[in-house]
């Protein structure tokens, strides 16, 4: 993956760590294709249940490297691998699908989020399910101070998170605004002293679980941003269905009885 990503898969748990810490782990053409081929390989991984997504060095992410802001200047296209208009991932274009893979993969997905996290890193930590972040924690929607908007899938994941004003306010102004705003207004999940620590606590927990209730219950709420009631009430109850009786919830059940670890079967 180019040395851009560490990634690792222990106990369940899946970390995937951005590293280029000395650029604050910008995002070049390199990090886009690292990010995407680690996405790809865990779609697909029975072993991963749950994941932590992180950065090293001094920040989770400074956004889109400033090389390729100054590329564009130069009418360059920012990201010369990829075509913006081509849907290359479904719905999404390649830059989009680097946040949305995160929404796609059929675990939770935890971002623990420190130092800053403007732009494209921003984006980036909305494709998880939860967001952990430091209180010192620095976030932008910075796109217009570069006369840009947010494209990578930022726009179709704050609406649901945040006040319709609020999202306008800091998609207009691009101001940095703290972790306790960021919590207020809907955008994190947690603040936490140690992110990734908090992070890999959740996961833990999460992988104890059953990977086939968990893997339900996140195509649930994914189908619950959009769907209308009727489409998510049939939905529930065909995934209930397929849970009830099989060898992980007879395990669930067991397991609780027994008062001792489950041990799950993996898809």
């Amino acid at each position: 993956m180019n040395d851009r990503i560490r990634l690792t898969v222990e106990d369940g748990i899946a970390e995937v760590r951005l590293n280029r810490p000395d650029k604050m782990n910008a995002l070049d053409p390199a990090m886009f294709e690292a990010i995407a081929t680690a996405g790809a390989g865990l779609k697909n991984n029975p072993a991963a249940r749950a994941v932590v997504l992180s950065g090293e060095g001094r920040a989770f992410c400074a956004g889109l490297d400033l090389e390729r802001i100054m590329a564009a200047a130069r009418g360059e296209p920012i990201l010369p691998f990829a075509d913006l208009t081509r849907r290359t991932h479904g719905a999404a274009n390649f830059a989009q699908h680097l946040v949305w893979l995160w929404r796609e993969l059929p675990v939770p997905v935890i971002a623990a989020v420190h130092g800053i996290a403007y732009g494209g890193g921003f984006q980036l930590a909305l494709g998880a399910d939860l967001r952990y972040a430091a209180p010192d924690t620095r976030f932008a929607v910075i796109e217009t101070k570069w006369g840009l908007v947010p494209d990578m899938a930022g726009m179709a994941l704050m609406r649901h998170l945040a006040r319709e004003d609020i999202v306008r306010e800091l998609s207009y102004t691009a101001r940095i605004f703290s972790a306790e705003e960021a919590l207020a207004y809907g955008l994190i999940t947690r603040i936490a002293a140690d992110p990734r620590a908090a992070a890999m606590a959740t996961a833990r927990e999460i992988a104890s679980r059953s990977p086939d209730a968990i893997c339900a219950a996140k195509r649930l709420l994914n189908l619950a941003v959009d769907g209308d009631a009727a489409t998510l009430l049939a939905a529930e109850t065909a995934e209930q269905r397929a849970l009830l009786g099989m060898p992980n919830n007879v395990e669930a059940v067991a397991a609780n009885l027994e008062s001792r670890p489950p041990r799950w079967r993996r898809g």
